[in-house]
């Protein structure tokens, strides 16, 4: 465990304005799974530390890797297009990922490498507190909600596991893949821009 501003810290301990930033430095040398070894850097995550909509997609691609930054390849500016469309900032939202390292040759994340990294995601989510979550992807919904599941059959329709509610839609990648996907997502993301709007009228700011 590293030594924090604050001293020894768990998790447990982590509140407070500057507890996404310890969480950070807490990750920075993690090696809980194998991933860590062919990281240049570690994504945790960014956005509004106090974000009412988190985004929380599979793993790093190559560009993320490089620059530590969640979804700024082809993906993400993808995903800052579909964003932008819903009339939603990428500053108000806070995206993350299921695992924080690349995987090889930007493969799938194994079972257990998720399993490692998503105490950190959880911990993240704690934090942040946000009662919309937008998940992109089979692999994330597989992680976060059922290892069953399949995200075409459950894309579009809201989860609720307590005061969240979820919502599957097709990862951006998978977009690029196949462009017929783009009408699902954005049917999907209607649907979020709505109850976000539920939330944060226009009018308001999360300053």
């Amino acid at each position: 465990m590293l030594e924090l501003r604050s001293g020894q810290l768990s998790l447990e301990d982590l509140d407070g304005p500057q507890a996404l930033e310890d969480l950070r430095e807490m990750m920075s040398d993690c090696r809980e799974c194998g991933l860590h070894a062919g990281r240049t850097n570690l994504v945790f995550g960014e956005g509004h530390p106090r974000a009412r909509l988190m985004l929380i997609g599979e793993g790093p691609g190559a560009e993320e890797d490089r620059l530590g930054r969640p979804f700024v390849g082809a993906a993400g500016r993808l995903l800052d297009r579909i964003l932008d469309a819903a009339g939603l900032a990428r500053t108000e939202v806070y995206i993350a990922n299921v695992v924080k390292c690349r995987p090889p040759g930007n493969r799938v994340p194994n079972r257990e490498e998720a399993q490692a990294c998503l105490r950190w995601l959880r911990k993240q989510f704690s934090l942040i507190g946000p009662p919309l979550v937008v998940i992109l992807g089979s692999t994330a919904l597989k992680n976060l909600i059922d290892p069953g599941a399949s995200i075409t059959a459950w894309r579009g329709q809201w989860i609720v596991r307590g005061r969240v509610r979820f919502m599957p839609t097709y990862h951006p990648a998978a977009l690029l893949r196949d462009p017929g996907k783009k009408r699902d997502v954005w049917r999907d993301f209607q649907l979020i821009r709505d109850a976000y709007r539920e939330i944060v009228p226009l009018k308001n700011d999360l300053s």
